[in-house]
């Protein structure tokens, strides 16, 4: 599959893309579920650092957390009965666990959502970042925060499939390595899927 022309990354092409969606359809939607708690709502920042060359904003968890530990993620989390939508979920927990300011961020819309493993019912909230933004990651949450190039997230070249059978259940997900100056970002899991919903809904 083609990469995602550079022309459709631009800030100016991504508000045409959400003001008018195209007809597309999500790849990953489900993951196999694998835990026993209830389903809870959940949305995520799919932030773009409006810079010369756009990147996506990620985060590293800490390792003591209870769910996804140590893994690569979007900040987001739970919905709280306060938000009054999605998107004010996902601006506050970016706040929260890196110190984005809601005013440098320009929400342009959402992705379908996603249902994880661990029974949460994800929503991307895809924005725009101002590079001018400032970071304080909260150390309780999260470990590092990295930006990754988009074109890089938006080449199937770099996106690679995996597939582990245990006790005749099969899983399967997708990975995107990057080579961030010689420090390796292993994107996968959740995080890699919404990413790969989020090339779909660009090369639609």
């Amino acid at each position: 599959m083609p990469a995602v022309d550079p022309q459709r990354l631009s800030p100016l092409a991504l508000r045409q893309r959400f003001a008018r969606p195209p007809e597309w359809q999500p790849e990953v939607v489900r993951e196999r579920r694998f835990s026993g708690r209830q389903p809870a709502l959940a949305a995520v920042l799919v932030g773009i650092v409006t810079r010369d060359e756009p990147t996506i904003l990620l985060t590293r968890r800490t390792a003591h957390l209870s769910t996804h530990s140590g893994q690569v993620a979007f900040p987001g989390g739970k919905v709280d009965v306060e938000d009054a939508h999605v998107a004010a979920t996902a601006l506050r927990e970016a706040q929260e666990e890196v110190g984005l300011d809601p005013g440098h961020v320009e929400v342009l819309g959402t992705l379908s959502e996603y249902v994880t493993g661990t029974a949460f019912i994800v929503t991307p909230v895809v924005a725009l970042i101002d590079p001018a933004h400032g970071i304080v990651p909260n150390p309780h949450e999260v470990d590092q925060v990295f930006e990754v190039p988009l074109a890089f997230l938006m080449n199937p070249a770099h996106h690679r499939r995996h597939a582990f059978e245990s006790e005749g259940v099969r899983r399967e997900w997708f990975s995107m390595p990057y080579d961030d100056q010689g420090q390796e970002r292993f994107i996968w899991g959740a995080t890699a899927g919404m990413l790969r919903n989020f090339y779909r809904f660009l090369s639609a």
